[in-house]
């Protein structure tokens, strides 16, 4: 019964959603911190795989429910929360790409510097949100550089967890600048994948066909596959 709750509100965000690309990533479990991702794209009503199976990592504690455009279920054992190091499972629209240089793409890219700041920062007006902090009066302790030495935001894309950079649409507490980006091992909650499987993902997003990220149990998801005909 549980998984059928769940396949209804998948089933029924993707009708409204309209969407036309997905990215759909699944766990063999609520605990696992890696996973599989595979890009879909629909044409003439049919869902289509584009690409090869990749491995990924997410959070090193697994999976919990997250704030996006699907509703969280009202029996959920697993629910997303600041600092818990879990990747948020549901439905998520894609915002922005981003990296440390321009990449010529159609899709909507932003360069960062050492001085943006993603606010993690519970106590923050700013929590949730991308900042330039030399533009702006900082009232926040913590935060992610979106440039640092590393190259894990070398190339990523802003996922639409919490009403990331919509103010008061975030739930202080409720998990906060979730990306999908560079790195080879489990994260603080973000999806994560080698440079070029990224790229090629940045690349082939197209903005009008309204891409997102589905992101579930291995249970989940296939129940929804199936149920929208999506060829495995």
């Amino acid at each position: 019964m549980k998984i059928l709750i769940i396949l209804t509100f998948l089933l029924m965000t993707l009708i409204q959603a309209q969407s036309n690309q997905l990215i759909v990533v699944t766990t063999e479990n609520w605990s696992a911190s890696e996973g599989k991702l595979q890009r879909y794209e629909r044409t003439d009503r049919r869902w289509e795989k584009v690409g090869k199976e990749i491995e990924i990592k997410l959070g090193r504690n697994g999976l919990g429910w997250g704030r996006g455009v699907h509703t969280i279920p009202d029996d959920a054992k697993f629910i997303k929360k600041e600092g818990d190091g879990k990747s948020p499972a549901g439905i998520f629209e894609l915002k922005q790409a981003f990296g440390y240089a321009p990449f010529q793409i159609d899709y909507p890219y932003e360069v960062y510097t050492e001085d943006d700041h993603c606010v993690d920062d519970v106590n923050s007006k700013y929590y949730n949100k991308i900042v330039e902090s030399k533009n702006i009066k900082r009232d926040y302790q913590s935060y992610e550089r979106m440039k640092f030495p590393e190259d894990y935001y070398r190339y990523g894309i802003v996922v639409d967890h919490n009403g990331i950079m919509e103010g008061e649409k975030s739930v202080r507490g409720a998990g906060s600048c979730i990306f999908i980006h560079i790195k080879s091992i489990p994260t603080a909650g973000c999806t994560v994948m080698n440079e070029e499987e990224i790229k090629e993902i940045i690349k082939w997003l197209d903005a009008e066909k309204k891409p997102l990220l589905v992101q579930g149990t291995k249970e989940t998801v296939e129940a929804l596959m199936k149920h929208e005909r999506i060829r495995k």
